[in-house]
């Protein structure tokens, strides 16, 4: 199976000079644990970086950083980790694994933004594939 074939698409983006509080304001409206910030090109958005809502509280609440004046940019994760959608979700688990991370960007082959692979997101294509392994030893069994 592809990264492609299970990301997901409903994306929460912004640009590098939106304020922390405009941020932790679009995660709380769109229900989300994360920002990714992107550049407008030609071919579309290119992520350079991701807020998180722990970054959100490691590096503004915590350091008491006015989030009128910090931006996106200031707090973000540059260049974050990244999966093309044409790999197979096993490279991205290994990826996750080894960076111990629970999200990916994905990308497509121009390096523009396509979605993001979640730890939940994958957890659930395996189970469904240990459910249709499981579906197989009772029809074995009858033959």
């Amino acid at each position: 199976m592809h990264i492609k074939d299970i990301c997901g698409r409903s994306l929460v983006t912004c640009h590098r000079d939106l304020s922390a509080e405009k941020v932790a304001q679009l995660m709380r409206d769109r229900f989300v644990e994360d920002v990714i910030v992107v550049d407008e090109r030609a071919n579309g958005l290119t992520p350079v970086g991701i807020v998180t809502f722990r970054d959100m509280v490691v590096r503004v609440v915590a350091n008491r950083a006015d989030p009128l004046l910090t931006t996106a940019g200031d707090i973000m994760t540059a260049a974050p980790q990244t999966v093309h959608e044409s790999e197979l979700i096993y490279a991205a688990i290994a990826r996750m694994r080894d960076k111990h991370i629970s999200r990916l960007i994905v990308v497509d082959a121009r390096d523009t933004l396509v979605g993001v692979l979640s730890a939940d997101e994958v957890a659930a294509f395996l189970a469904g594939e240990l459910s249709e392994v499981a579906r197989i030893s009772p029809h074995r069994m009858a033959a």
